[in-house]
């Protein structure tokens, strides 16, 4: 049962935007768990008050037990905070990339090199196909990184699955209703190009490669040179880059022997506390039988909630309530870039919903 806990979904973590946590959303969050521990130890005092159970392991191998399994619980959540810093990190790489593709594309495009020239209105159209394909690109390539993979836990069985799409329904990519990949790409891509590029089996990808034949086009045109050709094309290399880091977090996962064999070790340790815990606090007074209850479920406690944060920490492309806010990214991306085309009829940023930022 201990095990099974480790490994089931957090109850209402909708506490991501907020300063602290309420003893509320405390109690929410992990009154499972409590739960749980409080029976299983009240159990085990009541074996040994009417002298049913009579083991006694000492408190030292006990206490050893328990500092290994807390290193190895800090080895795997500093690994697991990693990936999800990592993904913030890229995302931010993505948003200073995007201005820098909408600030050279508005600057870079012009009659400068033309022997004739275009107008205005041909020179502001061509940027903002540019433009317009590069948002859709962001938008797609957040939706590919929605895709399940077979460890995450949309993609399990029984209950951990009903939990992780009711999280994701409620507190994670579904309170913004959305369904971001075909709306976007209808709306920033000329028809025949969604046609052709929605059936990729990477659509990301191939949007970049579409804007370097754009660009080879313009160069064949004299609309811009040949080393702001170079310079545009760079960007749209970083773009690649920039994919291939959150795709190599989303396609590998922390290696399994380390993930997994941390719930084991927590569950061994508090599998094993009472029977040190109950006979210690048994010499101490009459009463010390039932102060070990709360006492071995409160240690109990704090280290499954350090194996759960970690768990929860290390693939941060699940659509749920800790992950990295991509589409409040993406839509920060959108409007910097319609600013820079002085389009005016902007979606708004978006806002956090009961503590969650999507």
């Amino acid at each position: 049962m201990l095990i099974n806990l480790l490994t089931n979904k957090i109850k209402n973590t909708q506490i991501i935007t907020t300063k602290g946590i309420s003893i509320l959303n405390l109690i929410k969050w992990s009154g499972k768990y409590l739960f749980w521990l409080i029976l299983f130890n009240a159990v085990v005092a009541f074996l040994y008050y009417f002298k049913i159970l009579n083991i006694n392991i000492p408190w030292l191998p006990v206490s050893v037990i328990g500092t290994a399994v807390a290193f190895y619980v800090g080895f795997k959540n500093n690994n697991a905070y990693d990936r999800l810093w990592e993904a913030r990190k890229i995302w931010g790489g993505i948003i200073n990339e995007s201005r820098t593709w909408g600030m050279m594309v508005d600057g870079y495009i012009s009659n400068q090199f033309t022997e004739i020239n275009k107008s205005d209105i041909e020179i502001h159209e061509i940027k903002k196909r540019l433009i317009h394909r590069h948002i859709a690109w962001v938008y797609t390539h957040r939706n590919q990184l929605l895709v399940p993979t077979e460890w995450e836990r949309l993609s399990q069985t029984g209950d951990t699955q009903r939990s992780a799409r009711y999280f994701y329904k409620n507190f994670g990519v579904g309170l913004l209703d959305d369904n971001i990949t075909q709306d976007e790409l209808r709306k920033f891509l000329p028809e025949n190009e969604f046609e052709r590029l929605i059936n990729y089996a990477n659509t990301a990808t191939q949007i970049i490669n579409e804007q370097s034949r754009d660009l080879r086009e313009l160069r064949k045109h004299d609309l811009i040179d040949d080393f702001r050709h170079m310079e545009l094309e760079n960007v749209l290399r970083s773009f690649y880059t920039l994919q291939g880091q959150n795709e190599r977090i989303k396609k590998f996962p922390l290696p399994r022997q380390y993930s997994a064999m941390s719930h084991y070790f927590v569950a061994i340790f508090i599998l094993l506390l009472p029977f040190s815990m109950v006979p210690e606090l048994a010499n101490v007074a009459a009463w010390g039988i039932w102060l070990s209850v709360p006492l071995t479920a409160l240690i109990g406690w704090v280290y499954i909630m350090m194996e759960v944060i970690g768990d929860y920490s290390e693939n941060p492309f699940q659509g749920l309530m800790n992950d990295v806010p991509m589409m409040s990214i993406c839509r920060t991306i959108e409007i910097d870039l319609r600013e820079m085309l002085n389009e005016t009829n902007l979606p708004p940023a978006i806002k956090s919903v009961n503590g969650v930022l999507n």
